[in-house]
């Protein structure tokens, strides 16, 4: 039975759960949240979408043209001075293959790049409404999760389009690409809870993620195979989890192959610790962050 306790002239439910209760409570609190304040997801994620290129004329275009000219000039500056592994050549120009490549790991990496650099400041875009009203701040990682990933999809058709063009066909594992994506969402809308509660206590988490997602770029398998890399380098290159994002990615989309299941179990650990562990540092502050906001 719950047990009232008066705190402050306030009434606080303390429910007695055993431990089995209270770890099944954790596990689905965030999706519960998530489906009690949906409408406002909706809201709010339909606001930003409008916001994104508000005052630009080509608009949404640009969603397009981006990667297109990401392909174009890290093609043009590291095609033919780095050898590709044979099973990443699907082209019978090297070019196109190398084209394919980078922009297959450029799509991980900017969708990370742009949750990274985010949502630090996230709660500070947000302040006026977490002060004054009884704001679900928790959803904002998530509104801005979503909001990226349109962008995202778009790269990943612009993608799909290329390869279709060059190859000729797609292979089927296509079809398999949820089954990785979903994951990768997981994990960086349990990187953002995360570096939302830092952000909101100091601002030097926004200045120090400005510092290091560049040099993340190279020290993820974006512009270079892991297997290029000499021994135990190439093992150790997993500490980064992007890695085994970009690897799977890859197998899917161009090799057409299953992964390495020990990589996608990999990948799979990292999506639900990040998510569960994000989720977890944000609700133990939660109430602290309006104060220090």
């Amino acid at each position: 039975m719950p047990s009232v306790n008066v705190v402050n002239g306030k009434q606080i439910v303390v429910e007695n759960l055993g431990s089995g209760a209270r770890m099944v409570r954790f596990f689905a609190k965030p999706f519960l949240q998530m489906w009690h304040h949906r409408d406002l997801i909706q809201a709010i994620l339909r606001r930003e979408v409008a916001e994104r290129f508000k005052g630009s004329i080509a608009g949404w275009v640009w969603a397009v043209v981006a990667p297109l000219l990401a392909i174009a000039v890290y093609t043009f500056f590291f095609a033919g001075r780095l050898d590709l592994p044979k099973e990443y050549i699907i082209t019978t120009g090297q070019n196109t293959s190398y084209a394919l490549f980078i922009l297959s790991g450029i799509v991980v990496f900017n969708f990370w790049s742009e949750m990274a650099f985010r949502a630090p400041m996230l709660l500070h875009e947000y302040v006026h409404f977490i002060k004054q009203t009884i704001f679900p701040s928790d959803m904002l990682a998530v509104i801005s999760t979503l909001r990226a990933t349109l962008y995202t999809v778009i790269s990943i058709v612009v993608l799909m389009v290329f390869q279709f063009l060059v190859v000729g066909s797609l292979p089927w594992t296509w079809l398999l690409l949820p089954f990785i994506f979903i994951p990768f969402l997981a994990f960086l809308v349990g990187m953002s809870w995360f570096l939302c509660a830092v952000g909101a206590f100091t601002r030097d988490a926004g200045y120090l993620m400005i510092n290091i997602v560049p040099l993340f770029m190279f020290a993820t398998p974006v512009f270079y195979a892991r297997t290029q890399l000499p021994v135990p380098l190439d093992f150790w290159l997993y500490a980064n989890a992007l890695t085994g994002y970009v690897e799977v990615m890859r197998d899917i989309m161009l090799v057409g192959q299953f992964p390495n299941w020990q990589v996608y179990a990999w990948t799979l650990f990292t999506s639900i610790f990040t998510f569960y562990f994000g989720y977890w540092f944000f609700d133990r502050y939660r109430n602290v962050i309006v104060d220090v906001l």
